[in-house]
């Protein structure tokens, strides 16, 4: 896990990284954007989970934390959109 940025990664973050589109239903990774403070835990950067709404500017994430499915409030700078099957089938 980065707690810092590498020296070409410093600066400011795009204005398109706070603004992306995810909608309820897409699949994401949790991302730390090293420049921004997190208010998760730790422990679920690098997993995978499902949109399931949105609160104020942040997304809802429903994940599994173990045996138990947990969501958590996530901003969207820390999310990265995955591609479906489908979406896959589609670019090749």
């Amino acid at each position: 896990m980065k707690t810092g940025k590498q020296i070409r990664e410093r600066g400011k973050v795009r204005f398109s990284e706070y603004f992306k589109d995810i909608k309820e239903g897409d699949n994401v990774a949790i991302v730390n954007e090293a420049s921004i403070p997190v208010y998760f835990p730790k422990r679920i950067i690098g997993k995978t989970g499902k949109v399931i709404g949105k609160r104020g500017n942040s997304k809802i994430v429903e994940i599994m934390d173990g045996k138990k499915r947990k969501s958590f409030i996530i901003r969207p700078i820390h999310l990265k959109l995955l591609k479906t099957k489908q979406e896959k089938a589609k670019a090749k």
